[in-house]
């Protein structure tokens, strides 16, 4: 295993982290731990989750994910080898259907010392290392979103509020270092403006999407992330699982993610399909697994701390591990380039 620092705070984070929003829907209890066995064996240190998993949510599963994480932490007693980080649910402003979460989900301080707490009791143990905001409350462009937010909206909570809440958390002792999720350039500047102002705790880490189907990031965040010291939790490196191409020529796999839930519509469009059968047939050409092409990308990028990788079945995940491994000539990071070039972010 290879591992970065994660900007100022101080964090050692494996170059690739344990995602875990399927279990609790895709994975059970005993998945869960042979995962986390799995992934600590490999030297994985970096586990992700959040309050408002598993994935698809809804209220007979929410919390389940923290759950089984806490159950293996508090089982294994290995809670001082894992990084940990997990996510309050962002507030209404982009998304509906969360009435179950605290009666509607803000980012205000009662709401979040309410939330923190919950799941510090879901994962038995006392603090987070790593505690993020899930995605903005107000409007924004994210989740694949393409139609103009209306910015004029001003019925949020203010980020400077949010930003205490979270400061105030570590003052407290129950977390560690803050991050945002899903955020833009515009969000990120105020949340380290508010820093700033408070001469308080700092921004390290914004998790957002990043694969070779949506490469935006580059455009408007990278810099920032590099100067700043502001590293990228990339998840979806695989896009669903479509850049591994087992979704080509029509197929659908009957365990796969765009199988069983037909709302993840972000990664299944026709450019999106153009584009895998592209990189599929590059990764042939140079005789490497499409996983690892993918995945072996994401984990070049210098402002890239940790790539959050997903898994149903051991096999998987040990492939998906087995990346890192993987050569990345010039040869072909330029010939990935050309087809950038001709499909640019199909998959936003």
């Amino acid at each position: 295993m290879q591992y970065r620092e994660l900007g100022n705070s101080g964090l050692t984070l494996s170059t690739i982290g344990l995602g875990t929003m399927t279990w609790g829907e895709q994975n059970s209890r005993k998945d869960a731990f042979q995962q986390l066995d799995c992934a600590l064996d490999h030297g994985i240190n970096f586990v992700d989750t959040a309050e408002m998993y598993p994935v698809p949510p809804n209220a007979q599963t929410q919390g389940l994910t923290e759950q089984y994480l806490g159950d293996w932490l508090t089982h294994s007693g290995r809670r001082q080898d894992v990084v940990l980080a997990t996510k309050v649910t962002g507030g209404d402003g982009n998304n509906s259907g969360f009435d179950y979460i605290r009666g509607g989900p803000r980012l205000n301080r009662k709401q979040i010392f309410q939330a923190l707490d919950d799941s510090l009791r879901r994962l038995q143990t006392d603090y987070i290392d790593l505690y993020q905001v899930h995605w903005p409350e107000r409007p924004a462009n994210i989740f694949g979103r393409s139609a103009p937010s209306d910015y004029s909206l001003t019925d949020y909570t203010p980020i400077d509020e949010t930003w205490q809440a979270l400061n105030d958390l570590v003052k407290q002792g129950k977390v560690r270092h803050i991050g945002v999720s899903n955020e833009t350039p515009w969000g990120l500047m105020q949340y380290q403006a508010a820093a700033d102002a408070g001469h308080g705790a700092p921004i390290v880490s914004i998790q957002n999407p990043y694969n070779l189907l949506n490469r935006q990031f580059e455009v408007s965040l990278a810099e920032w992330s590099i100067n700043e010291r502001i590293g990228l939790l990339a998840y979806s490196p695989l896009a669903f699982g479509m850049l591994s191409g087992k979704y080509l020529q029509g197929r659908r796999p009957a365990n796969g993610r765009l199988t069983l839930f037909e709302r993840f519509q972000r990664y299944n469009h026709p450019s999106a399909f153009k584009a895998t059968e592209r990189y599929v047939a590059l990764a042939r050409q140079y005789d490497i697994s499409p996983v690892h092409l993918a995945l072996g990308f994401v984990h070049r990028q210098p402002f890239v701390a940790s790539t959050i990788i997903g898994a149903t079945t051991l096999s998987q995940l040990q492939e998906n591990i087995d990346s890192l491994t993987t050569p990345m000539s010039e040869a072909l990071l330029a010939d990935i380039d050309l087809i950038h070039r001709d499909i640019s972010n199909p998959a936003p």
